[in-house]
Formats: C-alpha cells, structure tokens, sequence
C-alpha cells in the first residue's frame, strides 16, 4: 500500500478501492455516504487485505 492510496483513502475513500472490484467500491461509497470516518476505514481495511 502506497502512501498515495493512504492519503486518496483519507480524501475520497471510493476512488481509493477502484481496482478492488466493484463490490467494494459500492461499500465503501455507501460507508462513506453514511459517514466519512466509516468509509475511511474500510478503505483503509480492503487496501490493507494482502489476499486481494
């Protein structure tokens, strides 16, 4: 995980998991519409997933 993709996770979460698929964009885009610490989290969590 790049120091990029921390800080783009911290800014706008969804645009962070954008290679992940699309299933994880749309749950971190709902997190982060629900709230924003909530979608920076699971960003951060799926980026920092070493089996995907």
């Amino acid at each position: 995980m790049s120091i990029w993709r921390v800080i783009l996770s911290v800014l706008f979460p969804p645009l962070a998991v954008y290679d992940k698929g699309c299933g994880s964009i749309i749950i971190v885009l709902i997190l982060t519409l629900l709230g924003w610490i909530p979608g920076v989290v699971a960003a951060l969590i799926i980026l920092n997933n070493p089996e995907r």
